[in-house]
């Protein structure tokens, strides 16, 4: 890979060998890799058996899930937030695996419609839950950085499955709850509220 590292910067126009370019294609080799680890992971062993039966059938939200992909068609980065909804049947997941489930398709060569299906479509498979609900938000560098140049324009995907896509009530009830801010407040918060109450 460091070879043909090497020829890009050359067919760009660069020297390969000068002083600041000369550890360049090992470091885009690391980098590549890591940014496509994905491709070397397995989901069962990201789960690594945190399926637990629970007697609960409401709505379980992990939402705010930053992630990181590369465009499959430039090479570029999109990144934003990520969505997950479900409905239990039996099972549920232990919270923590959902981020690195979105992971583990997000460090791979993407195109946002396909993260965001394989997520749902992986959490339907893993536990048969009732529904599944992803929806992701993404600024893509392709769009800002070149092409149109749109630096503010973003894109929204969802996936829809059994009852989120059946009932337009359980749909809009997730939708909903996603522009809810966070009910947690800090230290500092509680003192600007106090000093407030007091005025």
């Amino acid at each position: 890979m460091q070879s043909l590292i090497k020829q890009l910067l050359a067919e760009l126009g660069e020297d390969p060998t000068r002083e600041g370019l000369l550890n360049t294609p090992k470091r885009v080799e690391k980098a590549l890799k890591f940014l496509t680890s994905g491709y070397d992971m397995d989901v069962d062993e990201v789960l690594n058996d945190a399926l637990f039966t629970v007697d609960y059938s409401e709505m379980v939200i992990v939402k705010d899930i930053d992630f990181y992909s590369l465009c499959e068609h430039h090479l570029l980065p999109f990144f934003g937030k990520c969505h997950v909804a479900y409905i239990p049947r039996t099972k549920v997941i232990g919270l923590s695996k959902i981020p690195r489930l979105v992971e583990v398709f997000a460090r791979r060569l993407q195109i946002q419609e396909r993260l965001t299906s394989q997520i749902a479509e992986t959490i339907r498979e893993k536990i048969g839950p009732l529904g599944v609900a992803v929806v992701v938000e993404a600024t893509h560098l392709c769009m800002s950085m070149r092409g149109v140049e749109k630096q503010n324009s973003f894109a929204i995907t969802s996936s829809m499955l059994g009852a989120f896509r059946d009932s337009a009530r359980t749909r809009m009830e997730f939708l909903e709850l996603l522009k809810l801010r966070s009910a947690v407040r800090t230290s500092s918060d509680l003192v600007e509220a106090d000093c407030v109450f007091e005025k």
